[in-house]
């Protein structure tokens, strides 16, 4: 795009669609295998296939997209590689939904004919949030965009899996595992979240055999009471010392069972006698094994109640539960119930509660490639950014089971074993086998379950760069440089892609983890539909820009810390494009007709240009520093205060004059410095402002290419000029002070007022006095005395602030009516004390401490700080303008 005066108002949607298209016609996201710069890589946490762009996904790739650009800006060969999840158990339940609309379900299809739906499905709207990912600017090498169920990511599944069989680390065992009887799947632990939950606690009697009395156990699932196999105390427990060894006969069922006892029981919980259900408890699984107690399955895959449930069989569980409770109500069988409060595992996709029970299925054996994994983060090889993590690592791995990696579904990659139906053998191999390699029989059935969808995600740093085949890709990328991910995954996927990398490729899969936060309302709230505090970034790009949006992501994005975000916070970092796009217009204005700018000195005479050009060096590295750290909010408030505070407040102010006056030598040197400063700003933000930067960087005058191809600013030494820097806080803080008096005095913007500087020393009242012009210009002075304290009288009827080195003081004589300032700061002080008192007493009243929920409480005390803070405000202001009109009065 040709140089020009930009357009008074920033058109953002239309200047985002022509750039990203720019950007990706011109092949700008597209890495070079082959190229001798200094490699840099991040793979995308894949989004399912299913998904649409929320908020953890935006600041999640806002973060991604900062890294990529800087790290191109400086001199790296980027691959930031994209690509989508097949999101098993999700996919399959969209596409299910889909057909029983239809009235059809996948078993009348049938296992071919689904999937093609499910791929129809996917080619139509699998793409969905990729477009959304362009729509927020990210850079991704889209060409080489990658599906977890792509051609060469199944074979290399294939290959894994095959290669860990021949290790003895996948084996084919019965178990207990977590059911969904919704999804009809098995789930890994991680894959079952714990929802806190209101129940009850029945308590039951278990008569003893002999009818001598009977032992009560407490219970929240009296539907499983059908498996029951034992009741266990605890050895130590005197209360059943007498009943270890003797039988009670189970109710309803009239089946016996022992008491046993095992240390495994507490004491503390329900009766301290415990119900063993050996089919559906983990727990009482292994008292089973430990004590040689039976199992009795009660509870079908489908949720329904199985044959051993006798004569419940077929019932749903929640209504056996209701029929059990009644019959054992009537036999005076339940003791009594009682409000319990706990934590029920529920499926992580359809948020149904999950059954424990036995099932014959795939497992990983992880404790081998678990402890190198943890090795590897240890010695350092991997590190994880905030270090407060590697804790919540190293404890999940330290305990980590079995991974059971099959599911039983029909999206996914098929497990790659194969059974004899003549002679029984399992064959697990990387084709599909002819023969059986046993007895050389044809009439082979491959295995009907799927791979876990994160079996083939924690592949995803090699398997997307062409494993196994040993491509370039793989050579110059891999390991990559840094994963960032969101802390919630951090068991489900890093910590499996760790275990996959280290076993495969012999190598870390990645040199860094950056873990960031959650994305959460103001008030800290989870944002979810229920609560309808839900942000969409779609309408807030729409509504605000995209750059505007992402710079609130990185603004806030502090380590450690959840993300809180609003729209008004958005909308304030729209008003920070508006600046950016004011202060390149007003230069671009007075640069018609120039086609190019004279050399900058390395040391210019005037003190605000070496200010300027030192304060651009600081902030170079701090930029630097703060992105190569992943301090993301440190590098946004930096480029925030500098760009806003420093260059356009103060600089282009102070330059005014200069651009303005007749001095065409001045004039020049206050446009080139001005416009290299701005273009070195604008490379700075282009990680996380892109388009509006690229938009004005086209339009300053020299520019050829994009700013996409510009070359990070490097810090120049002979430009640092700390005196230059102390100068001028000393000049900013007068001129700041003159103001802060100007406003609390509530003196109008264009009287112009006289102001007393008394110095401390004579360095100080040389500068004054050589800026004297810039200090009446700025703080709308019609008169500047400079003098040194103690030599020169403060003058009367003035309200007076400190700076270091320096009093400043306003004359306010002639300038304000004292009677009527003084009466109007009584009067809007009575009004605010009025609104804290009530404040005050709401924060008092226990009724609604207790009653109001958290945020309007919170919000409460937050009114309160605020008018407590204007309070003391007013009051010192109108303490002083008392003392001004007691001064008026005695004549001084």
């Amino acid at each position: 795009m040709s140089e020009g005066i930009l357009p008074k108002a920033y058109a953002f949607d239309e200047v985002e669609s022509y750039w990203y298209d720019f950007w990706e016609k011109h092949g700008y996201f597209h890495a070079d295998e082959r190229s001798s710069k200094p490699p840099f890589c991040i793979v995308i946490p894949p989004p399912n296939v299913t998904g649409q762009l929320h908020m953890g996904h935006a600041l999640n790739n806002t973060l991604q997209d900062i890294l990529s650009r800087y790290k191109r800006l400086k001199g790296f060969e980027v691959l930031w590689l994209p690509g989508t999840d097949h999101a098993g158990i999700a996919t399959q339940n969209v596409v299910e939904r889909q057909l029983a609309a239809e009235g059809l379900n996948r078993y009348e299809l049938g296992r071919d004919a689904f999937q093609e739906r499910v791929w129809t499905w996917k080619a139509k709207y699998g793409g969905i949030i990729i477009n959304q990912l362009k729509r927020l600017g990210a850079s991704c090498d889209w060409e080489r965009e990658r599906f977890t169920m792509d051609e060469g990511l199944s074979r290399a599944v294939r290959e894994v899996f095959v290669k860990l069989y021949e290790e003895g680390l996948i084996y084919r065992g019965k178990r207990m595992i977590n059911w969904c009887p919704r999804c009809m799947t098995a789930l890994a632990n991680i894959e079952v979240d714990g929802e806190e939950t209101d129940g009850f606690l029945y308590h039951l009697k278990y008569p003893l055999l002999d009818g001598t009395g009977a032992l009560v156990v407490a219970t929240t699932r009296p539907e499983t009471m059908l498996g029951d196999t034992a009741v266990a105390v605890h050895p130590e427990d005197s209360r059943y010392a007498a009943y270890v060894g003797r039988k009670v006969l189970l109710p309803v069922m009239k089946r016996e069972i022992p008491v046993i006892a095992d240390a495994y029981v507490d004491r503390e919980f329900g009766t301290g006698a415990l119900k063993v259900t050996p089919a559906h408890d983990f727990n009482d699984f292994e008292l089973a094994r430990k004590h040689g107690l039976q199992l009795v399955q009660v509870i079908a895959e489908d949720g329904r109640m199985t044959e051993e449930a006798g004569t419940y069989a077929g019932m749903d569980r929640y209504e056996c539960r209701r029929k059990i409770l009644k019959e054992l109500e009537h036999g005076g069988f339940l003791v009594k119930v009682e409000n319990y409060h706990h934590r029920v595992g529920h499926c992580y996709r359809c948020k149904s509660v999950v059954e424990p029970m036995q099932s014959l299925q795939w497992f990983v054996s992880t404790r081998p490639l678990a402890d190198r994994a943890m090795k590897a983060v240890r010695d350092g090889s991997t590190a994880i950014v905030p270090a407060k993590w590697e804790k919540d690592y190293f404890i999940w791995l330290e305990n980590l089971e079995d991974w059971c990696v099959s599911r039983q579904i029909w999206w996914g990659h098929r497990i790659p074993a194969w059974y004899c139906r003549d002679c029984g053998e399992l064959i697990v191999a990387r084709e599909e086998p002819r023969e059986c390699s046993m007895c050389k029989g044809t009439r082979l059935e491959q295995d009907s379950d799927v791979l876990d969808t994160w079996f083939s995600s924690g592949l995803w740093p090699f398997s997307t760069l062409g494993w196994p085949d040993r491509t370039p890709e793989l050579d110059k990328f891999y390991p990559t440089s840094v994963l960032v991910t969101a802390f919630d995954i951090l068991f489900f996927w890093v910590a499996r892609m760790m275990m996959m990398g280290i076993h495969a490729m012999h190598e870390v899969p990645f040199r860094e983890v950056y873990i960031h936060a959650l994305v959460r309302d103001a008030q800290g709230q989870k944002m979810s539909k229920s609560k309808g505090n839900v942000i969409d970034p779609l309408v807030m790009m729409e509504r605000y820009g995209t750059d505007a949006f992402r710079f609130t992501l990185a603004a806030f994005a502090v380590q450690g810390r959840d993300v809180k975000l609003s729209e008004e916070r958005i909308e304030g970092y729209k008003h920070f494009v508006n600046k950016i796009w004011n202060a390149a217009r007003l230069l671009l204005m007075n640069l018609q007709g120039e086609a190019s700018l004279e050399e900058i000195p390395s040391k210019p005479v005037q003190l605000m240009h070496r200010w300027i050009l030192s304060r651009l060096q600081r902030v170079v590295g701090e930029v630097d520093s703060a992105l190569e750290n992943y301090h993301f909010n440190q590098y946004a408030n930096v480029l925030y205060q500098f760009l806003w505070r420093e260059y356009c407040d103060w600089y282009l102010e102070m330059i005014k004059p200069d651009l303005y006056g007749e001095d065409e030598a001045a004039g020049r040197l206050a446009k080139s410095i001005s416009v290299r400063v701005l273009e070195q700003i604008l490379v700075l933000l282009h990680p996380v402002m892109p388009f509006v930067t690229e938009e004005i960087y086209q339009k300053l005058p020299g520019i050829t290419g994009s700013i996409m191809k510009a070359s990070y600013p490097a810090v120049r030494p002979e430009w640092i000029d700390s005196e230059a820097e102390r100068a001028m806080e000393i000049i900013m803080g007068v001129v700041s002070g003159i103001r802060n008096i100007r406003g609390e005095m509530n003196v109008p913007p264009a009287t112009r007022v006289e102001a007393v500087c008394l110095c401390e020393n004579s360095a100080a009242k040389e500068l004054l006095d050589a800026h004297a012009v810039t200090v009446i210009d700025l703080g709308r002075l019609s008169e500047l005395k400079v003098g040194i304290a103690g030599e020169m009288q403060k003058p009367a009827q003035a309200a007076g602030a400190v700076i270091p080195g320096v009093e400043v003081h306003v004359v306010l004589k002639d300038i304000l009516d004292f009677e009527s300032e003084s009466k109007r700061l009584r009067k809007e002080l009575a009004k605010l004390e009025k609104e804290f008192g009530i404040t005050r007493m709401k924060l008092s009243n226990e009724d609604f401490l207790g009653k109001a929920p958290p945020e309007v409480i919170e919000k409460e005390r937050e009114k309160s700080g605020r008018l407590g803070e204007k309070i003391e405000k007013l009051s010192r202001q109108s303490g002083l303008i008392d003392g001004l009109r007691a001064s008026a009065a005695a004549g001084e």
